[in-house]
């Protein structure tokens, strides 16, 4: 059994917890937490299981980190934080541990990552032994194995366009919907993530990455970027109320330009309301999704909904992102120290768990 510790226990960590207790070659052995509230409590009443899992939480790092377990799960936000949450991963890969998480997007593609990014995580595996992979929904599976998979089955294939199409009125964490996304605020206002250049940082490490397994040069990366007002103020079960004539839907593309034209194309359609930008490419009930779709031929056509706690699909999401990055752990155990990405470590069936009892 690899000793694994969760590091972290928000929206990502508790499916992590979930996502460790349930894999048969994981043992779950530490909870670090960041909140004194939560010191002490039960890792299994952190992630919502029902039951005790006999783990306390803990926010004492060097004592977690000097037990040398096998795996952390780095689950941490980034988001707001890059610095701290590239020191923390250095830092435990440098013990010797195979490390995932989905905090940094700039090592989603670790070929392509700028060099203050790279180099120190470099130095750690150098040092001390450990790996790294960094992988997630979307920037994620989304837009890596699935749309390559799926290609696979085409004879020709003209365009992949990868599409997230969300109401984020249910995804739980506010301050990220309203203020790094723009939900709620005036038209005038500047969202970061929706300021130039920067859907580029976050999602062009997947269009590289789609690239290269396709074997074609990108002239470019290029982005385009719309958004909405909401026409009537709304009021969200999680979130409250949103005014009328504030941002209310965001629609953007990052594409891969091939010989002049956009071939590989990462698409976002994010409403706080479905009453807003109508019109717009809406998911199969309303709530969210991620689509797939293969120009060519044949045209291939896929959506993925995933759902958790209580069916939330942001949630379900969140799920599917630490699937990824917990059931790559014990084939990270097994290679060689070294930085990876999506194209290297692959998506595996959950032998051993058709049928497991889940936490």
């Amino acid at each position: 059994m690899i000793s694994t510790v969760v590091w972290g226990t928000g929206n990502v960590g508790r499916a992590a917890i979930r996502a460790v207790e349930a894999h048969p070659a994981l043992k779950l052995a530490h909870v670090l937490v960041h909140d004194p509230g939560k010191v002490g409590r039960d890792a299994g009443d952190l992630a919502g299981t029902g039951r005790d899992l006999g783990v306390a939480a803990t926010d004492d790092i060097d004592a977690v980190l000097a037990a040398a377990p096998g795996a952390v799960v780095y689950a941490a936000s980034g988001d707001i934080r890059p610095d701290e949450a590239l020191a923390d991963i250095v830092r435990a890969v440098r013990t010797g541990a195979v490390v995932v998480t989905p905090a940094l997007y700039a090592l989603y593609d670790q070929r392509g990552a700028p060099p203050e990014l790279r180099d120190p995580v470099l130095a750690a595996i150098a040092g001390g032994g450990g790996s790294l992979f960094v992988s997630g929904v979307d920037p994620g599976w989304g837009n890596d194995v699935l749309p390559l998979l799926i290609s696979g089955l085409g004879s020709t294939v003209d365009a992949i366009r990868c599409q997230e199409i969300f109401d984020y009125s249910t995804y739980d964490q506010p301050d990220a919907v309203r203020h790094l996304i723009g939900m709620g605020h005036p038209m005038e206002y500047e969202p970061l993530m929706l300021a130039a250049s920067v859907p580029t940082m976050v999602w062009g490490g997947q269009i590289r990455l789609m690239a290269r397994a396709l074997g074609v040069e990108l002239d470019d990366i290029r982005e385009t970027m719309a958004r909405r007002p909401l026409e009537t103020t709304v009021t969200t079960r999680m979130m409250g109320e949103f005014e009328a004539g504030t941002q209310g839907a965001v629609r953007f593309e990052v594409q891969g330009i091939v010989e002049g034209e956009p071939r590989i194309v990462i698409e976002h359609i994010t409403r706080i309301h479905p009453s807003c930008a109508p019109d717009w490419p809406t998911p199969p009930d309303g709530s969210g999704a991620h689509r797939v779709i293969i120009e060519g031929r044949p045209r291939i056509e896929v959506t993925v909904e995933a759902g958790d706690e209580g069916e939330n699909r942001s949630a379900g999401g969140n799920a599917t992102a630490v699937g990824r990055l917990v059931n790559a752990i014990d084939w990270l155990v097994e290679a060689e120290p070294g930085l990876y990405d999506a194209l290297d470590v692959p998506l595996r069936p959950a032998a051993g768990r058709l049928g497991r009892k889940q936490p």
